[in-house]
């Protein structure tokens, strides 16, 4: 009589402990600095974030600094104000100059530090976003940001870890902007005859649109004037 219940006390169980191991292994591994979002398309502009979670029980992050890749320089990065933190900005020379719509550009970004003042700082069991403006997006497949995390406490953690894409991801991973290569825009229509056709159908198309309204049109004053006439006779005075 009493299988059935201890068949479901194992099965509930077993089930507890790989949610158990799932989330175990899952959940230091979400919990490091990351960009989001985490693709763009190159020689594009974007919006990012870098979002700082605060792994500490007992201190506060009062420090994130984020290195721009050196192979992939950035020609305009401009920071958001973000409430009780500020940013300091440094820059480095590039060779070649970085051309951004005409202008050669012998400086880029080469890292971005905020740091917290008075109760600013992440606290445990919170997270902070530092919004980023950046383009034109370099060609490259990934832009990888190496970032330092420093706690009030002294501790510092180093997220500077590259991924390697289909292993298995590092302890300490650094946060990754995934790069796309634009789509082809779409080629201009062809001049002379080629584009003939289309004209023809599309102009096809709203004659008998056209027409067919016309016809609409008149059946209903047709329609309505018999109408009128009909309401005419029936109200006629009789001789």
């Amino acid at each position: 009589m009493f299988r059935p219940r201890r068949s479901a006390t194992a099965a509930a169980l077993a089930l507890a402990a790989v949610a158990t191991a799932v989330l175990g292994f899952a959940g230091p591994a979400s919990a490091h600095v990351s960009v989001n979002p985490s693709e763009a398309t190159q020689g594009g502009y974007g919006r990012f974030a870098f979002r700082a979670p605060n792994e500490s029980d007992r201190a506060s992050t009062t420090k994130v600094e984020v290195v721009l890749p050196e192979n992939a320089p950035v020609g305009s990065v401009s920071t958001m104000p973000v409430a009780g933190w500020t940013v300091t900005v440094e820059k480095r020379k590039v060779n070649p100059p970085i051309d951004v719509h005409g202008s050669q550009l012998t400086e880029a970004v080469s890292k971005l530090t905020w740091t917290a003042s008075g109760d600013a700082a992440i606290k445990p069991g919170q997270f902070q976003e530092f919004p980023v403006s950046m383009g034109p997006l370099p060609q490259v497949d990934r832009m990888v940001f190496k970032t330092l995390q420093t706690y009030s406490d002294g501790a510092v953690q180093r997220w500077i870890e590259e991924p390697t894409p289909g292993a298995a991801e590092p302890e300490d991973p650094a946060p990754v902007l995934t790069l796309t290569a634009a789509s082809p825009s779409a080629a201009p229509a062809a001049s002379g005859g080629a584009a003939a056709p289309a004209d023809d159908d599309s102009d096809a198309t709203a004659t008998a649109l056209g027409i067919a309204g016309l016809v609409a049109g008149l059946a209903g004053l047709l329609l309505g004037g018999l109408a009128f006439a009909r309401t005419r006779r029936e109200h006629a005075p009789k001789a």
